[in-house]
């Protein structure tokens, strides 16, 4: 037990370094405000979700095979899922209190009763289950898997209730319920999949030029936009909703996997496995100024909860001895 609290201490002791790749911003976009140690876990970690009434995160521990249920105001773990096959994406089914886990490893999305993490069902879908996503309007499960399908899950059955084929493997996609539409990063086949929600089917393949590798999107359906990150180059770029062009690019951080909208800053925040996270100013010429705050080597999985105002960082346990933890950032002002 000490060398793990030693371990925890190590990552506590995180700089928290911001610098500036535009010009510089009066005070600190993000303030670490705790460390949440997870203890035990090993390897990479992925995608969380979170319980904004009950105050819970769920985070996938994909090396580790488990999900914790960690106790945001505690910061304690509350429970742990064990025995799964790499672990990509989470969601939580609030009205229901169930927990969706899409596993990599075998393919499988299994459903769990939040209170006592009993099972209540598991859907096979192959291979390489991946992001999950929540449609609000149905309540349907959307999960992306294998080598090109968007499978849609009825979370009262657990049973499959349609497929949606695509080019290849899509990595984060975003459900707009106002416009009917699902917006997919397709990477092997270098496009931006556009999805009829009515007819579940692909109506149109958005391509970047000099753009690709894209892995994260976010969606603010408000405002007819969605910013997409790009690894080759590293490039955050806001797309118009409804046409996909590029409106405005800025270089990022280096192997990124998440990024969010920020409406009450009018700020993008991206995190890279660089060990940064890049928050983004919109300006009325574009995007801009970028400041870089420091985390760890790997953290490159987030999540953003705008009704809690906090930005959940997750960073793997280190090669110096740190452990894993989930970095709580607040932004500011």
């Amino acid at each position: 037990m000490r060398a793990a609290s030693v371990a925890f201490g190590l990552i506590a002791t995180i700089p928290l370094i911001v610098c500036s790749v535009g010009p510089a911003l009066a005070q600190p976009p993000l303030i670490l405000e705790r460390t949440i140690p997870l203890e035990n876990v090993s390897g990479r970690i992925d995608h969380m979700a979170i319980d904004r009434v009950g105050g819970r995160l769920f985070v996938a521990e994909l090396g580790n095979d488990s999900v914790d249920v960690v106790d945001l105001q505690t910061g304690k773990i509350l429970h742990r899922i064990t025995g799964l096959k790499e672990p990509q994406g989470v969601a939580y089914l609030a009205d229901q209190d169930v927990i969706v886990v899409a596993s990599g490893g075998d393919g499988s999305v299994r459903f769990f009763h939040a209170g006592d993490l009993s099972s209540l069902g598991t859907t096979a879908l192959g291979n390489d289950a991946d992001n999950v996503r929540i449609d609000p309007s149905s309540g349907d499960v959307f999960v992306g898997y294998g080598d090109g399908g968007l499978a849609i899950l009825d979370p009262a059955t657990q049973s499959k209730l349609d497929d949606i084929r695509l080019a290849g493997h899509p990595e984060s996609f975003q459900l707009d319920s106002k416009t009917g539409q699902v917006f997919a990063n397709v990477p092997d086949a270098g496009q931006i999949a556009v999805i009829d929600l009515k007819s579940r089917k692909q109506v149109a393949a958005w391509k970047t030029l000099g753009l690709a590798a894209n892995f994260p999107m976010a969606l603010d359906s408000a405002g007819g936009r969605l910013a997409v990150v790009f690894r080759s180059p590293a490039k955050l770029a806001l797309l118009d909703a409804a046409t996909g062009a590029v409106t405005a690019s800025v270089d990022t951080c280096g192997d990124a996997d998440d990024v969010f909208f920020d409406g009450k800053r009018d700020r993008i925040y991206v995190s890279c496995g660089d060990g940064v996270i890049d928050v983004v100013d919109r300006s009325p010429k574009g995007l801009g100024p970028v400041e870089r705050v420091a985390t760890f080597s790997g953290a490159r999985t987030s999540l953003f909860a705008p009704e809690l105002d906090r930005l959940f960082v997750a960073a793997r346990a280190g090669w110096l001895g740190s452990g894993a933890a989930i970095l709580e950032f607040r932004p500011s002002p």
